[in-house]
């Protein structure tokens, strides 16, 4: 065996072994670099060895991982400024959202519909009709209904103006929470962080009722 052949079977052995790591990774950016990591292996070994269909398969590969760990990695950052700075915009899930525009007195979602979609009001306002909140631009809603058991709006969302919306599906949230773990934890943070509004209000519209009873 030449010395080439040893070097080729030497970086095919690693790109394998990297492989075989990847399938013991939970989250999807260590995955994608032992992925990109074992391209790299298998092209050296393509080149040295002139093994073609090997050579062509991982060059295919190598940009679609190198193109999904970035992206994963900008998420990720997104997610921990966030966090750190309590922001309950959303503004980090648009690169991840479908635009749609409404007119004034569409309505979005009524209270008991079934919950598909979260949403993030980029232009326009929002009346929430049961508790008479109005959303300003620049916030996310529509996350509760999914952290409930019966799964459906708690609320009807009514549009007082033409707005534009972001809208993100049910199955790209769970690809993002498997993909990076902390923007799960971050939308629980937001849950948490609007329901404990929704907790103050009630306690100030409680306070704010006259007691005692009219003669």
């Amino acid at each position: 065996m030449t010395t080439l052949e040893i070097i080729a079977y030497g970086f095919a052995a690693l790109g394998g072994v990297l492989v075989c790591v990847s399938f013991f990774m939970k989250t999807i950016i260590p995955l994608r670099v032992c992925g990109a990591a074992s391209n790299v292996g298998f092209i050296i070994y393509g080149l040295l060895m002139q093994a073609w269909p090997v050579l062509f398969l991982n060059l295919a590969l190598l940009p679609i991982n190198c193109f999904r760990t970035v992206s994963m990695v900008r998420l990720a950052r997104r997610v921990e400024r966030a966090a750190a700075s309590g922001d309950p915009s959303g503004i980090w899930l648009r690169p991840y959202m479908r635009t749609r525009k409404f007119k004034a007195g569409d309505v979005l979602f009524s209270k008991g519909d079934p919950a598909t979609d979260l949403y993030y009001l980029a232009k326009g306002r929002i009346k929430f009709v049961e508790i008479d909140v109005e959303l300003a631009p620049g916030r996310i809603f529509g996350e509760i209904a999914f952290f409930t058991q019966q799964r459906k709006r708690t609320q009807s969302a009514l549009c007082l103006e033409d707005s534009t919306v972001l809208t993100i599906d049910e199955s790209t949230m769970k690809q993002l929470y498997f993909q990076n773990p902390e923007f799960g934890f971050h939308l629980v943070n937001l849950v948490a962080r609007r329901l404990v509004g929704n907790i103050d209000r009630l306690e100030a519209q409680f306070a704010a009722r006259p007691y005692g009873i009219d003669s």
